[in-house]
């Protein structure tokens, strides 16, 4: 079972305490938000975050907390796993 711990890509997994992190497929993210018809910024102020932000995702800068990976993928009506996959951290 998983539980999201903070905004930052750190997810904690209650049975054995391992931590874990969200790994954007940045280019999935575009691809997806292009066939939507949504530029960058549309999707940034759907989900409350910057353009720059969706831009540095979608180039794989950056990875998103937990809570901007699922609102991302809510927004463009596909699964979590479509888009991110759970890492085991450093």
């Amino acid at each position: 079972m998983l539980q999201f711990v903070s905004k930052y890509s750190i997810i904690k997994e209650k049975e054995g305490d391992k931590m874990l992190k969200v790994k954007a497929n940045g280019l999935k993210i575009a691809e997806t938000r292009i066939r939507m018809g949504l530029l960058g910024s549309d999707l940034a102020k759907a989900i409350g975050v910057t353009k720059q932000t969706i831009y540095t995702i979608e180039r794989g800068e950056i990875n998103p907390g937990p809570a901007v990976a699922k609102a991302i993928s809510e927004k463009l009506g596909v699964t979590f796993d479509e888009l991110f996959t759970i890492e085991e951290g450093e």
